[in-house]
């Protein structure tokens, strides 16, 4: 029984932080949907990035059937996810400097561009400097974080700032600090982290908007439809086709 009510406890609070975000950074989700619409009707390329788990929220994005099949994913070796062995590398990569710029440099993103940097705390140096370095290129930087990080605990970079600091629109995702929703007695840690459904949810918001945005100044969005069901693939070669020189994950 005591599962169940802490299951639906969960489910409450991923409602509630949803509801947040939905209200309270609905202007903010408006500005970074125009964003986007302005990048791909200039025939910009748009371009995600996250380390850890922050990671799944940028790759949701990317080569998805109802998503626009302009995202590409800027991976970092060996900080995309939990695959790399030991998993424990992937977050000592987060605190090495330099390497944002050296990846950005070898990527093909450009000015113009727009980069959405993924960071729940924000205040490691691998998104920092990604954000720094990309608007030094000339990319416009959406941020998707959790604000009150920078309030709350201290910057890892040398510049003493987070990623907030560095973008040019920012989508707080209003997840506490230690990301964990719930405690129970019997249970010594807090538990239940809801980032990953609230980061989702403010990127899937953010095509949304920049979808509507699109459909209103009379261009198609170039959105993938997915290969299950019958004429998918169809569509999909077509969108490829069109937009090859702005998609990535297939070269």
């Amino acid at each position: 029984m005591g599962g169940n009510r802490l299951a639906g406890q969960f489910f409450d609070a991923a409602i509630g932080l949803l509801e947040r975000v939905r209200d309270e950074e609905a202007a903010n989700i408006a500005a970074a949907g125009a964003a986007v619409a302005d990048t791909v009707a200039a025939g910009g390329r748009l371009f995600a990035f996250g380390a850890g788990h922050s990671s799944l929220a940028a790759q949701d994005v990317v080569y998805r059937a109802g998503g626009l099949a302009v995202m590409n994913l800027l991976a970092v070796p060996g900080a995309v996810g939990v695959d790399v062995m030991p998993a424990t590398l992937g977050s000592a990569l987060e605190h090495v400097a330099g390497l944002a710029g050296a990846v950005l440099d070898s990527s093909p993103a450009r000015a113009g561009d727009v980069l959405v940097v993924v960071s729940l705390s924000g205040r490691n140096a691998l998104p920092v400097e990604m954000a720094q370095n990309a608007r030094a290129l000339g990319l416009k930087v959406i941020g998707v974080t959790s604000v009150a990080y920078a309030s709350e605990t201290k910057s890892r970079h040398t510049s003493g700032t987070f990623l907030k600091d560095h973008c040019d629109i920012v989508l707080d995702s209003k997840i506490a600090v230690g990301d964990a929703e719930l405690t129970a007695e019997g249970i010594a840690a807090p538990f239940a982290p809801a980032s990953t459904v609230v980061t989702s949810a403010l990127m899937q918001a953010t095509l949304a908007a920049a979808a509507g945005e699109l459909a209103e100044r009379g261009i198609e969005p170039p959105l993938l439809r997915s290969g299950n069901v019958d004429g998918g693939h169809e569509w999909n070669g077509r969108v490829m086709a069109q937009y090859a020189d702005r998609i990535f994950y297939r070269r």
